[in-house]
């Protein structure tokens, strides 16, 4: 029988028939606690001698005429129920002057930065994220995306992108999100298998999923991305073949599929799962190689990490012309924009400086009503974090790296500079998992599964945060 073909925008795509297979021993061998590298240095290494004093003296330092796009982040960090697995920094509310109170905090942050920014740096980008986005109500949303555009130079072919939880989702609030320029938009899914959904407080029938996707495209946004986790109590290999098998039919631009961290100590509501349902890690690497299997099988390309791409999608695209950047909300297609994030936990990046606002909403609220920024921990790059970064970076992003142009771009020797890190990388050269030569590093296909691994290699930190619960598995 022939391979069905997908379209969109008119680009067809065949489905493919050969998946990327998945070496279990493999995945058991690097199975260990890293790093995400949504940054480097990871977010650990900020510190409390960064505050809102040098925040402000880094904003005043960074705009001028050089500078580059911007990209925005807003953190809504409000959610009507508590999902037991949320790793997120989340408030379960439903006092909605609270949340109206937040929202108008929100845009005195906003305010406050733009003032130090040129109205000139066109934004690229612009990400509602949360907790849930879409719990505000659609006045809210169109208040919201209506002031950022007021208060910055939104391009016309911007990424305006919302999280969507489709429980308690009305079209009115898509038509709401659509009226502010948002053309993607990622739904949470997490798994169809209703024993699972129990397990983790989170009830959301299909029919739910197959509405907001309706919904998303009758109002306009084209791209819908699917937000999935492996690992979570209950699942089976036969349940999440048939969640992803239903994923599939679904034909979302891309696929994010996240592994389970069980990390009570830091997330305490998790104690909420009960123990008997969760999974023996043997099993959650079933799921993964089940997962890569199926959806490349399906036709979507590993982009790497957790995330999967319809090869005509942007960040496949992105990749294949080494565009691809990496941020705090994953791969990105924007790669020279400067991030400002805004609300309570969201962090900066611009030039070489890290920023964190406060992470409870009481702190929050009181620099912000105090008229200050609400930075509370932050970070300034020196010399071999920015080369780190750039090794880390391009591996993640483009599966491979060139010695020489590190070396023009930093005056170095590659291979004296990175003595130690090449040292430690013989083991995935041995493994089949990347190509290593005089003239270049280049992650193998099946070395996508452990980028996270391969870079741990390059970063100077790991070994003093060495014994610290602090980051997942990553497999």
């Amino acid at each position: 029988m022939a391979s069905p073909l997908h379209m969109e925008n008119g680009t067809h795509y065949r489905r493919m028939t050969s998946p990327i297979p998945i070496d279990l021993q493999l995945l058991r061998r690097f199975d260990k606690p890293g790093p995400r590298y949504t940054s480097y240095p990871t977010a650990p290494l900020f510190s409390e001698q960064y505050g809102p004093k040098q925040f402000e003296v880094d904003l005043i330092t960074n705009n001028h005429e050089e500078s580059g796009p911007l990209s925005l982040y807003l953190h809504i960090p409000f959610c009507d129920t508590l999902c037991y697995f949320c790793g997120c920094t989340t408030v379960v509310t439903s006092n909605r002057r609270q949340i109206a109170d937040y929202v108008e905090q929100l845009k005195r942050e906003i305010d406050r930065t733009a003032r130090y920014i040129d109205k000139k740096r066109p934004v690229v980008q612009l990400h509602f994220g949360g907790g849930t986005p879409s719990y505000l109500v659609p006045e809210q949303i169109r208040d919201l995306g209506a002031f950022v555009r007021r208060q910055f130079s939104v391009g016309e072919d911007a990424e305006i992108s919302a999280e969507i939880d489709p429980r308690g989702l009305t079209r009115e609030h898509l038509e709401a999100f659509r009226s502010v320029g948002v053309n993607r938009i990622s739904v949470g899914v997490q798994d169809f298998d209703e024993r699972v959904q129990a397990a983790v407080h989170r009830i959301q029938p299909e029919s739910l999923t197959r509405q907001t996707v309706e919904w998303a495209q009758e109002v306009g946004i084209e791209h819908i991305n699917f937000d999935l986790i492996y690992g979570l109590p209950r699942q089976t290999p036969e349940s999440f073949e048939h969640t992803l098998r239903k994923v599939v039919e679904l034909s979302p631009s891309r696929i994010a599929v996240f592994n389970f961290a069980y990390v009570p100590w830091i997330k305490p509501h998790q104690k909420l799962i009960h123990l008997e349902d969760l999974l023996l890690p043997e099993v959650k690497l079933q799921l993964l190689k089940l997962t890569v299997e199926r959806l490349t099988g399906a036709g979507y390309l590993y982009i790497g990490m957790d995330h999967f791409a319809r090869p005509d999608d942007e960040l496949a695209t992105a990749q294949r012309t080494r565009t691809l950047h990496r941020n705090f909300q994953g791969y990105s297609t924007r790669a020279d924009a400067d991030l400002f994030g805004f609300g309570m936990s969201s962090i900066s990046h611009f030039g070489t400086v890290y920023a964190q606002n406060a992470k409870t909403l009481a702190e929050y609220a009181q620099a912000v009503n105090a008229g200050q920024f609400a930075t509370k921990v932050g970070y300034r790059m020196n010399r071999d974090d920015r080369v780190r970064k750039h090794v880390i970076m391009r591996l993640m992003c483009d599966l491979q790296l060139e010695k020489a142009d590190v070396e023009e771009r930093f005056d170095i020797l590659f291979d004296e500079y990175f003595d130690e890190s090449l040292n430690k990388l013989t083991e995935f050269v041995a493994a089949g998992l990347i190509e290593q030569t005089i003239e270049h590093i280049r992650v193998l296909e099946p070395g996508r599964l452990f980028l996270r691994n391969i870079a741990m290699c390059f970063d100077a930190y790991l070994e003093r945060m060495k014994g610290l619960s602090i980051f997942s598995r990553t497999v």
